[in-house]
């Protein structure tokens, strides 16, 4: 049957027709992505998708959205759009639906796309069991953590809240870093350091410790000098970055038992694939003591399939219904 996918982030909002049978996603078609500002509601921007694609809408939705979806009002980040759970199926004018948090999506997507969608990082190569515990984080804007169960014929994804653990320095370059972070914050969990602000932090501590001026530059402009590689602070900023990644994946790992597996996703996953292998990423991972063999024995992935939450929105309606 098709199936509306929309995938509602901060900055934008993505839509499919998405073709399930049983509990798989046969097929995902192109993909229509908008600016959630140039919208006033997902209903006008559902609306318009229809619009733009010249046909009707089927009367079925998986809808992956950036916040969590327990509660009558769903309100998301950097986003002006409201969402009422319960009046989306007059609003969508559809019959079904599955409602679920961004990152439980990209769980969805982990668990039935396969091989197919990640490419090895470190570790044994070997593909992720079906009746594993694997364990999945995601850097991008903020960090994603989620559980996922297998049994082996089917699989549960359980969404957590990861991200928001404290952060934990391992030498005296974390020290700094950790002193810089909450001049500013609260309290410094490790979404402060391994998502996308997270490199100007790092970047602003190695600065100051080599008592370097560094131009002022957005966080995207230094993304990209980064991983460029012709600056060799930001280049340097960017190892932390990822053997910072590293440590807090295997931290996620040992805390869930995410032993069968470790995938990193999100949209800086994706743009760090062909770094991370060549990256502190894997010692950091590894470093836990007692328990560096078993850390040594747990294969890493990087999700590689370009639209992981339409997907697995997608995956998850099929999974529900």
């Amino acid at each position: 049957m098709e199936i509306v996918a929309a995938d509602i982030g901060g900055t934008h909002a993505r839509f499919a027709i998405a073709d399930v049978d049983a509990d798989r996603v046969v097929t995902l078609g192109s993909v229509v992505t908008m600016k959630s500002t140039d919208h006033p509601s997902l209903q006008q921007a559902w609306h318009a998708f229809g619009t733009m694609i010249g046909r009707p809408l089927p009367r079925a939705a998986a809808i992956a959205v950036a916040c969590p979806v327990d509660g009558d009002v769903l309100k998301l980040t950097n986003n002006p759009w409201i969402i009422q759970p319960a009046s989306i199926p007059e609003q969508l004018a559809v019959d079904r639906h599955t409602l679920c948090n961004d990152f439980v999506a990209v769980g969805h997507a982990v668990a039935t796309l396969g091989a197919a969608g990640a490419t090895h990082l470190c570790g044994p190569d070997r593909a992720l069991r079906p009746d594993g515990v694997v364990s999945i984080v995601g850097p991008g804007t903020g960090l994603g953590v989620a559980l996922l169960l297998g049994t082996g014929t089917t699989y549960r994804v359980v969404a957590t809240e990861g991200g928001h653990a404290d952060f934990a320095p391992l030498d005296r370059i974390d020290d700094a870093l950790l002193h810089y972070l909450r001049a500013r914050h609260d309290r410094v969990s490790v979404e402060r350091v391994v998502a996308g602000p997270g490199l100007a932090a790092i970047h602003a501590t190695l600065a100051a410790a080599q008592s370097i001026a560094i131009p002022d530059r957005t966080n995207e402009a230094l993304w990209t000098v980064a991983l460029g590689g012709d600056d060799p602070l930001a280049a340097a900023a960017l190892d932390r970055f990822c053997g910072s990644l590293g440590a807090v994946a295997g931290d996620v790992a040992l805390s869930q038992g995410g032993f069968d597996g470790v995938v990193i996703a999100g949209g800086l996953g994706l743009r760090l694939a062909g770094h991370l292998p060549r990256s502190g990423f894997h010692p950091r991972f590894v470093a836990k003591g007692r328990f560096e063999k078993l850390m040594a024995s747990i294969p890493v992935k990087v999700l590689t399939y370009p639209q992981p939450g339409l997907y697995g929105a997608a995956a998850a309606f099929a999974h529900e219904h």
